[in-house]
């Protein structure tokens, strides 16, 4: 690897670490990076998600302040992620890039549409509620546990948007503050990469260029508080911008540009 490889990668790492903390898709930076170089593609995937785990970790203590009093909900959805992202990282071995093709654009369509709904079906929940002294749409729960172990699949698989199909779900199905939502998927996301990259140690460590996923790291811790700065002083509405415009770019890269 030459220095110019190794620097492209290092700034390729930082932009996706500063971009998954604020929306995800970070890896729509890093995974074509690695390409360039000349990384075979299952190669670039996993050393991708190994490396990405350390900008999960910068990101969610830059969301300390936003996830006090989460504990319940992440207990909930947790699990769902962690299941979810083995699924993820095994059906990345065994099955064809082929076979999510047709897939992962309508994933991140059905996000961008949820996220763009979000305020209106958040006052619709909140109006149930209150219909409701207060209690919680009964089949909200379980749907959103459904959603995110899809998610964490989706996520193990590939990861590119992840939090945008995260955080749709999550402004449908809550009442909870996007930021406090932000700081949600950033847990989640954190648990998916992390399993998945843990799986891939395990059973796939031949498919992993080290070297690539140790650049990719330092530059995604740096980006993940990069990131959280950013992200947190951040208005709502322009927040859910941000979202739409990296989902549509997602889509566009992975139809017309894979």
């Amino acid at each position: 690897m030459s220095v110019l490889e190794a620097l492209g990668i290092l700034l390729a790492g930082l932009g996706a670490g500063a971009i998954n903390t604020v929306v995800g898709s970070g890896t729509l930076i890093t995974f074509p990076t690695l390409l360039f170089f000349g990384f075979p593609p299952v190669v670039a995937n996993v050393s991708n998600t190994v490396g990405l785990v350390a900008g999960g970790i910068t990101g969610v203590h830059g969301y300390r302040h936003e996830l006090k009093g989460a504990g319940p909900t992440l207990k909930r959805l947790a699990p769902a992620s962690l299941v979810g992202g083995v699924i993820g990282a095994v059906l990345l071995l065994v099955l064809p890039p082929e076979a999510f093709a047709a897939i992962v654009p309508v994933l991140i369509g059905i996000g961008l549409l949820l996220v763009l709904l979000g305020p209106w079906l958040s006052r619709r929940t909140a109006e149930r509620r209150a219909r409701a002294a207060g209690a919680e749409v009964a089949w909200h729960g379980p749907v959103l546990v459904a959603g995110v172990l899809v998610g964490g699949i989706y996520g193990g698989y590939f990861g590119a948007a992840q939090g945008v199909i995260l955080m749709g779900m999550m402004s449908a199905l809550t009442t909870d503050p996007i930021q406090r939502l932000n700081g949600y998927k950033n847990v989640l996301a954190t648990i998916v990469n992390a399993v998945a990259a843990v799986t891939f140690m395990v059973v796939a460590r031949d498919q992993i260029s080290w070297a690539a996923a140790g650049l990719i790291a330092v530059g995604a811790f740096a980006g993940g508080w990069v990131g959280s700065k950013i992200g947190r002083r951040m208005p709502p509405a322009v927040l859910r911008g941000v979202i739409l415009v990296v989902g549509v770019v997602g889509i566009v890269k992975i139809v017309w540009f894979s």
